[in-house]
């Protein structure tokens, strides 16, 4: 029979709640910090990964979803009006000025319509973009600053720079400009379209046929009426709804880009079942930390109530309306707490964001005030709540009235124990008050000991970043220095011009502190290797079809063996750089002696510093022979037939190339390694090999040092960074240089970021688990208020009654101590060992400080609560404690 009664419901409830006020106030702070600790948490990851996503933004140069690059005109316009797109914005390359004062700058000279300069941070902020019609041009205050150009409108300039191989001078009026942004890679000189097509006529340049396929290209960035969801999709949607495609080169190829800057899409793209794992296990821990003081705090609030319980079980309340009155006791404490902790996580993540995101280097630094974090963290705030009351409820709905009438803690449904003799005293009934509710001791000593593994990994996993892994990736000595380009995206074959010249040199070591130096000579001609047909296909299969492949195959010049023509790199080192290879196999000794005719194999690494065994086929000991050559002529590979130079060849004829005046060198391989990337060429695509720098300027001719890199004292390094800072920009500023101060400066803002993070999360978790303590000691002394009453009505006196009480306390504090140790330790080597794969620059080494640290404090605690809490209780008579119910 059903019977209308929630309203009576509703109203036990409510009454319930008035009735115990010191423990909803305890259970509206701890689901009010709960929902600190999810604010808190997401308010700090959205900012994060917002002003990430603004600083990748202007990493790529803009913030439109994708785009479609290297269009025809005729492409262009078929594609601009598809219904997939939102907006649409459109800019043409024209050239890059790389001479002097733009030789470590990237600028780039093109047109924009007003859409794209607006998603790439070009709003001039004084003036207007350039008119049509015009010789206008806008731009940044770093170009005019390059150019010596004050800001004003009118004032003109004049620029210098290749148009598809054709050098041309061009005067501009400055029609406006916008800020310099130093996280932004390129800057930009914006012309009208107008102004690009003459110049592009004046250079004989065919924007639809120019040699490197870019020059007066349409390339057209879109905003998706979809967002960023499904970027990649989007774009191969809007090919195919034209009949073209990104996949495969051919006729009806276009390129795509998709802007990496969106984390949302990013994430989509690479959400595998272990990154849902992942996510899903972080989630779970963060709700499960809230669960840990939350269910706690029901337990013992529904233990104290047992009895009230079991009386409405005698007068017919069902087990269902007994957990839904906790239900709604936890839903009315919910409204209460949960928007206070909304409230105060947002301004706790608010002031810990910028103190985070200033230690990320280039991170814009904000705020989120996504109504996202709100929902989302009262959501999961609701469900912990949810989630910690149904046991409570579940308890309270299973006992039976003559059961709660005569409970006590840890007694309920269970069976009685033989009893022996033993010896009583404060310990050892501190020690069988823990047992007696083994639930409540468990979550207590779980969420203590949470934080204490929290903050251990986090030092730990800090203190394993090693600094010299993560400089080594990007400079080998304290100091090397090159021509400015060999420092920029994108930079230019090494050619002579780019060497370091010896008065450069002598001017730095002029300076005195060097304790090491060396040289990494240059190739500036070219060098042939031949290889074999299945390793030619091996080398180019990312880059080209299997029919573009065969067709490379018909057009590649061979040696009299069959064997494929294959460009090679090399470069000469000295003594001091070849001491920073890392040997595979072999030995290098011999590299070392003047006028060795060995050689050593560079193999390439991947992000995690692995060498790939297939990235070359030069073996120990083997022979390779590499063919120096002078002069070269073109040929008609299916004929025979001779054309000369490049010149001579008639428009659209295939043709092979093949050296005529050459000399052929034979090394043996002495060794297989890797090289620093910062001695590297720096770009990719044909094999590479060490020589000896003597065997390299006696056999190539040349010696153009690529790089200067040295080694200074502690005392000497910060004047020489001060020289070098003034010589390079004021003295010879077609030189650059890098420093390890620059990137060890990069290192430390990152470890301290992630030790901050870690740290404030840690103390958040912290502080949830020493408030479930308090909540466990306190609630367990009002629960118990009447009982140790009794314990002194017969005899025990006030200092024994504190005693039990802070041994305990002490005994939870140990319990959780003992529990991180041991997590700390047995859990530690398997989960960092996950890290070692995940930052190449990681090295595990366990550190038990934090652990040492916290053991006083917990000691302290563990005393400390429960004697200050028990005072509380002592300011009524044992007589008026007896009296209560």
């Amino acid at each position: 029979m059903k019977v209308k009664n929630s309203k009576c419901i509703r109203r036990l409830a409510w009454k319930t709640l008035q009735a115990s006020r010191t423990r909803n106030l305890i259970a509206a702070t701890a689901i009010a910090l709960t929902a600190v600790l999810f604010t808190s948490l997401f308010t700090i990851a959205l900012s994060i990964n917002e002003g990430i996503q603004q600083s990748n933004f202007r990493q790529v140069g803009g913030w439109s979803h994708g785009g479609f690059k290297y269009l025809t005109e005729q492409q262009f316009d078929a594609l601009k009006d598809d219904p997939l797109i939102d907006a649409w914005g459109l800019r043409r390359f024209l050239g890059m000025p790389t001479d002097a004062p733009f030789n470590k700058s990237h600028v780039e000279v093109s047109y924009a319509d007003a859409n794209e300069a607006h998603w790439m941070y070009c709003d001039p902020v004084d003036g207007a973009l350039p008119q049509e019609g015009t010789d206008q041009a806008a731009t940044d205050t770093h170009v005019l600053e390059l150019l010596g150009i004050e800001p004003e409108i009118g004032a003109e300039f004049t620029l210098t720079f290749p148009v598809d191989g054709h050098t041309t001078t061009q005067t501009f009026t400055l029609s406006g400009w916008w800020e310099y942004d130093e996280a932004i890679v390129a800057n930009h000189i914006l012309i009208p379209e107008s102004r690009l097509n003459e110049i592009l006529s004046e250079c004989g340049v065919d924007p639809n046929a120019s040699s490197n396929g870019m020059t007066g290209a349409w390339n057209m960035d879109v905003m998706l009426k979809s967002g960023s969801r499904h970027i990649e999709q989007d774009l191969n949607q809007i090919l195919s709804n034209h009949g073209y495609q990104s996949e495969t080169q051919g006729e009806n190829y276009i390129d795509t880009g998709v802007n990496w800057g969106y984390t949302g899409a990013r994430m989509s793209d690479s959400m595998d079942p272990t990154v849902f794992l992942a996510i899903t296990a972080i989630a779970l821990l963060i709700i499960f930390t809230g669960y840990l003081i939350i269910y706690n705090v029901f337990q013992i609030s529904v233990a104290g109530d047992i009895r009230f319980y079991g009386l409405l079980k005698t007068i017919g309340t069902t087990p269902r309306q007994l957990r839904r009155i906790i239900r709604l006791q936890a839903l009315v404490l919910s409204a209460a707490g949960i928007p206070i902790g909304l409230v105060i996580g947002w301004l706790i993540g608010g002031r810990l964001t910028p103190v985070i995101t200033a230690r990320l280097d280039g991170v814009v630094t904000l705020t989120s005030g996504n109504p996202l974090i709100f929902a989302a963290s009262a959501l999961f705030a609701l469900i912990t709540v949810l989630l910690s009351c149904r046991r409570p409820g579940r308890m309270a709905a299973k006992v039976s009235p003559v059961e709660a009438v005569r409970y006590t803690e840890g007694r309920a449904g269970s069976r009685a124990k033989s009893r022996r003799a033993r010896r009583v005293n404060p310990f050892t009934m501190a020690w069988a008050n823990l047992g007696r509710n083994k639930g409540k001791t468990t979550v207590t000593i779980l969420s203590l000991s949470l934080a204490v593994v929290l903050l251990t990994v986090t030092v730990n996993f800090t203190s394993g970043f090693d600094m010299d892994k993560y400089v080594s990736n990007f400079t080998a000595s304290d100091f090397i220095v090159a021509n400015a380009a060999k420092f920029q995206t994108g930079t230019l074959i090494f050619s002579d011009d780019m060497g370091v010249p010896q008065p450069a040199m002598d001017e730095i070591q002029a300076q005195g502190g060097i304790t090491g130096e060396g040289m990494v000579y240059g190739q500036t001609s070219q060098v042939l290797e031949y290889i074999t047909e299945n390793y030619f296909r091996q080398m180019n299969q990312h880059f080209y079809t299997p029919e573009q492949l065969d067709n490379l195959i018909r057009l590649t010049d061979q040696n009299e063996e069959g064997l494929l023509a294959a460009n090679a790199q090399i470069s000469g080192m000295s003594s001091f750089a070849l001491d920073h290879l890392t040997v595979l196999e072999g030995d290098l000794s011999s590299l070392y002696e003047p006028g060795s005719r060995t050689i050593a194999a560079v193999y390439s690494e991947d992000e995690y510093g692995n060498a790939d065994p297939d990235s070359h086929w030069a073996k120990l000991g083997d022979t390779v022979t590499l063919r120096y050559v002078e002069e070269t002529e073109c040929y008609d590979p299916d004929t025979g037939e001779v054309y000369g130079s490049y010149e001579d060849v008639p428009d659209g004829a295939d043709y092979a190339e093949r050296p005529v005046e050459y000399r052929d060198v034979d090394y043996t391989v002495a060794a297989l390694v890797t090289v620093p990337s910062a001695l590297s060429y720096r770009y990719y695509g044909s094999d590479e090999f060490i020589l000896n720098d003597q065997a390299f300027v006696q056999d190539t001719g040349t010696d153009s040092i690529m790089y200067y890199a040295f080694d200074t004292t502690d005392e000497a390094n910060e004047a020489m960074e001060t020289f070098l800072a003034d010589y390079t920009e004021n003295v010879n500023p077609e030189l650059d240089y890098e420093s390890k101060t620059t990137y060890a400066g990069e290192f430390e803002s990152m470890r301290s970021m992630f030790l901050l993070l870690g740290g404030a999360l840690s103390f958040i978790v912290g502080l949830v688990g020493v408030l479930n303590f308090f909540n466990a000691i306190l609630t367990g002394i009002i629960s118990r208020k009447r009982e140790l009453a009794v314990l002194q009505a017969v005899g025990m006196t006030s200092r024994q009654l504190r005693t039990m009480l802070a041994c305990e306390g002490l005994l939870y504090a140990l319990g959780a101590a003992g529990l991180a140790l041991l997590l700390t330790v047995v859990l530690g080597p398997v989960s960092f060992r996950a890290i070692e794969g995940l930052f190449w620059f990681f090295t595990y080494h366990l550190e038990l400080t934090p652990f040492l640290l916290v053991v006083p404090l917990f000691t302290l605690l563990g005393t400390g609560i429960p004697i200050l809490t028990s005072r509380a209780s002592e300011k009524h008579t044992v007589v008026e404690r007896l009296r209560e119910d």
